[in-house]
């Protein structure tokens, strides 16, 4: 990420015709909020000076607490290529305070920020995460809304004509990479429609921001070539799910501390620490990687998501992989989140998971080197293998039971995360869905 001062801005801004700037956040549920403001008031809102309702976002303050302030990243400073030559729009992303100058703790990147001074304490100085998030493209109507015919019939690394969706693909690269990122592969993934696009590596906060960027990137350049992209984890029966595997490592100073040449694996004790506090807290961590009733749609087995809890370095059906990099490049792959989740969230409580493991000197189970899949009920039993929760509520139950995750959120996200999640199981619950009137109308 480039870095940029405030006469940077001020500069950039009148050479390249900005006429619009949107202060860009996010809510608990991880949907991108934004104030837009005229570049005149730019000096207004590079001074923290830019006000708005928090009481108006879910999962933020009540309506007499209502005024918060807005203060900009400069470094998350980017002109949005799309826009128009005769007055463009750029973008900054903010963090939440209160009008006391405190840091709100309903901010959902304020917390990371959090966690990481938590990090900092135990001597490491970077989280890195590498995300790989999936997606569907569907067909919009003639009204320009989705439906749900799929725009190609291609499979895993397929190649034109099969993907037709690799002109909207590619297009969503060129422009990401306008913005700064630096893309690693672009590919149809193995569902018809299912694409994947996976970016390099930054800390932790410059990753979730790339994270967020990458969904208003790849919907806003999907809807140009007359389709929709959704993020939502399982839109079709029967294919696989989209997830959003996260690739973490720890760091001190230019040191990866999770590679040691002389281990078992070439992985040093620390992350071996790191891996059992995530296998630990995997149950109860689930309700935050993977936060919406549909989560647990894909979260079954048979296509290629992880439901079990385990780890290897030589398969894919395990919650926890290792990749087969070493060096600088040595990493666990957590495997179960899903691009539903709020990343600032789910990033960090999978941090809380790994120092939990570290702080506690736990050792990870026995790798499963095995399809877990393929093993019986009594084989992943015997094997110490157990279920990720199999539904939102009982998710949340678990996640209510984890001192650690529930400290990693801090009380007034937990609380309302909580809230909000059991509003939304209980108006699954009481829904009555299609497949219950094609099973039992003609039935009783």
């Amino acid at each position: 990420m480039a870095k940029y001062s405030r006469e940077d801005i001020m500069k950039l801004a009148k050479e390249e015709n900005v006429k619009y700037i949107r202060l860009q956040f996010t809510d608990i549920l991880g949907t991108i909020k934004n104030v837009e403001i005229p570049v005149s008031q730019l000096t207004k809102a590079l001074d923290n000076k830019m006000m708005f309702d928090g009481s108006s976002i879910e999962g933020f303050v009540r309506i007499e607490e209502s005024d918060m302030y807005l203060y900009p990243d400069l470094d998350t400073w980017v002109i949005f290529p799309w826009t128009s030559e005769k007055g463009k729009v750029a973008r900054l992303i903010c963090d939440i305070y209160n009008t006391d100058g405190t840091p709100f703790l309903g901010d959902p990147r304020n917390n990371l920020k959090r966690m990481l001074n938590e990090m900092k304490k135990m001597g490491f100085t970077n989280f890195n995460v590498g995300p790989e998030p999936e997606f569907f493209l569907f067909k919009l109507d003639e009204k320009g809304e989705p439906t749900l015919e799929l725009n190609d019939k291609g499979g895993y690394f397929d190649l034109a004509p099969t993907d037709l969706g690799e002109n909207c693909r590619r297009d969503i690269v060129l422009e990401l990479e306008e913005m700064g990122f630096e893309i690693e592969a672009s590919h149809h993934e193995v569902a018809p429609g299912q694409h994947e696009i996976d970016f390099k590596y930054a800390d932790a906060v410059t990753a979730c921001d790339y994270i967020q960027t990458f969904k208003l990137v790849v919907k806003t350049i999907a809807r140009k070539h007359g389709l929709h992209a959704t993020f939502m984890p399982k839109p079709l029966f029967g294919v696989n799910g989209s997830g959003m595997h996260c690739n973490v490592s720890l760091f001190n100073g230019k040191d990866n501390v999770f590679y040691d040449k002389e281990g078992s694996l070439e992985l040093s004790d620390t992350a071996r620490q790191f891996i059992a506090g995530v296998i630990k807290h995997a149950p109860h961590f689930t309700a935050v990687t993977n936060p919406t009733v549909n989560s647990y749609k894909r979260l079954v087995p048979g296509y290629e998501a992880p439901c079990y809890v385990a780890w290897s370095a030589k398969n894919r059906s395990p919650l926890v992989r290792i990749p087969a990099s070493r060096g600088l490049s040595t990493r666990v792959e957590v495997r179960s989140v899903d691009p539903a989740a709020n990343p600032y969230l789910a990033v960090a409580v999978l941090l809380a998971a790994g120092l939990s493991g570290i702080k506690d000197n736990l050792t990870p189970p026995k790798a499963i080197d095995r399809n877990i899949y393929v093993m019986s009920k009594e084989e992943r039993v015997e094997a110490g293998i157990t279920d990720l929760p199999s539904t939102l509520y009982a998710a949340l139950e678990s996640l209510k039971q984890d001192e650690v995750i529930c400290e990693a959120l801090g009380d007034h996200l937990l609380e309302h995360f909580i809230e909000a999640k059991e509003i939304e199981w209980d108006m699954f619950r009481t829904q009555v869905h299609p497949w219950e009137r094609e099973q039992y109308m003609t039935m009783y």
